[in-house]
């Protein structure tokens, strides 16, 4: 049985924070009614378009298992269909600009009095504060929320990084929020307010960056490059290339093939409890009893010349020969995998990780299937609607109208 099964969730979100959110109920089987403007719909359905006269991957990719209506809620007839949505649906979920639903006449106050078992949820950029009115996009949100500080090569710009942490990150947490609120619900009988800030949310995911800020007022961080290097350290947690940022370093290093494959490279981690190994799967095993190296504590100043030479190994290997050989040993390594490589990956089709849906104007696509697994609740993805494919069905669902009266409210410019 789908986990969500019976929840109404009126999606009032666009692009891609909110739209993370909403297909993530959705895929658990809550029952998520799009809407969206008439005649214009969510702007990624025109966005980065790559099949004419079809929606974009982006909009497909964001919007699986929705059913989609047009709607104007500033129409007098419109404000009617909107209100009876509010009052049968058991969450909202929006990402518009701050004060965008008050000036529609859709305060929280009014929500709470058409329905008060609503749940309003939000996507904001900033939470409450200087900035909290700043309109926020993905790159910002990282930047604000303490990634691209720390992300990057030591002394270079700083660099965003391509998972979409500020957006799809804060829908997750959005998804969370308004789980927790739905169970509270049932206790209380009360809906509740559910927000998620792009730059809290960003800044949760960088939480051991803000760990090592502190860690810093007690000396280097050891584990980090530049101290092995020499470099002193500054008042901020520093860009730290591609170490671990764990207790136990770790670097990205070249494989078999690197100068022509851009992504022939291994993430490769020197584990205090596999040392012993790593020595003797790089052929040096006199490392072992070496003083220099003997304990993770000695061998941090000397991290450089450790991966260095660990890297002489793996270039003469290929990154699935680097994991076929050290995973039996239990250290730690991963290949750096192209999303082609991901695309045609046999094992992530096979859990739904990445699935292959139809689409009746693009054909056969790729999307991201459900990430979370139920033992009891699998997830089935469908294709994302077309705009307005539901909407004389939902308005027949929800408000019990004729043929005719729907026809009227077309001629009203209402949906």
């Amino acid at each position: 049985m789908e986990a969500l099964k019976g929840v109404k969730i009126l999606d009032m979100t666009h692009v891609q924070s909110g739209p993370t959110c909403t297909q993530l109920l959705a895929w658990f089987g809550a029952d998520v009614v799009k809407v969206e403007r008439p005649g214009v719909g969510d702007a990624t359905r025109g966005q980065l378009r790559d099949v004419p006269k079809a929606d974009s991957l982006y909009f497909t990719m964001l919007n699986s298992n929705k059913r989609s209506i047009t709607l104007n809620p500033k129409n007098p007839d419109g404000a009617k269909i909107f209100t009876s949505l509010i009052e049968q649906c058991d969450v909202m979920v929006e990402n518009f600009a701050p004060g965008a639903l008050d000036r529609m006449g859709f305060s929280w106050e009014k929500i709470q009095e058409i329905n008060p078992r609503m749940i309003y949820a939000s996507v904001k950029g900033f939470g409450p504060g200087a900035y909290e009115d700043c309109k926020v996009y993905e790159n910002v949100a990282q930047c604000a929320g303490g990634s691209a500080s720390t992300t990057g090569m030591l002394g270079e710009v700083p660099t965003v990084t391509g998972a979409q942490i500020g957006d799809s990150g804060t829908g997750l947490h959005l998804a969370l929020g308004i789980v927790t609120a739905l169970f509270h619900r049932e206790k209380s009988g009360k809906g509740q307010r559910v927000s998620a800030a792009m730059q809290d949310g960003v800044l949760n995911l960088c939480r051991v960056k803000l760990r090592d800020q502190q860690r810093l007022s007690h000396g280097p961080l050891k584990e980090y490059s530049q101290f092995g290097q020499g470099i002193p350290f500054g008042e901020a947690t520093p860009r730290a290339g591609n170490d671990s940022g764990g207790g136990q370093p770790g670097r990205i290093l070249k494989c078999k093939g690197w100068d022509t494959d851009p992504d022939a490279y291994t993430y490769f981690i020197t584990q205090a409890a596999v040392w012993k190994n790593i020595c003797e799967v790089i052929g040096k095993p006199e490392w072992i009893e070496d003083e220099k190296f003997l304990t993770p504590e000695a061998r941090l100043p000397h991290l450089n010349e450790i991966f260095e030479t660990i890297e002489a190994w793996t270039m003469t290997k290929t990154k699935f020969e680097v994991m076929d050989i050290c995973n039996p040993l239990n250290i730690p390594v991963g290949p750096i995998l192209s999303m082609k490589e991901l695309a045609n990956e046999q094992s992530l089709r096979e859990t739904g990780t990445i699935v292959e849906v139809d689409h009746p104007e693009r054909g056969k696509y790729l999307t991201v299937g459900n990430p979370i697994k139920l033992s009891d609740s699998p997830a089935v993805v469908k294709r994302s609607p077309l705009l307005g494919e539901h909407t004389e069905e939902v308005i027949k669902e929800f408000c019990n109208m004729s043929d005719e009266e729907i026809k009227s409210l077309r001629d009203s410019g209402a949906i």
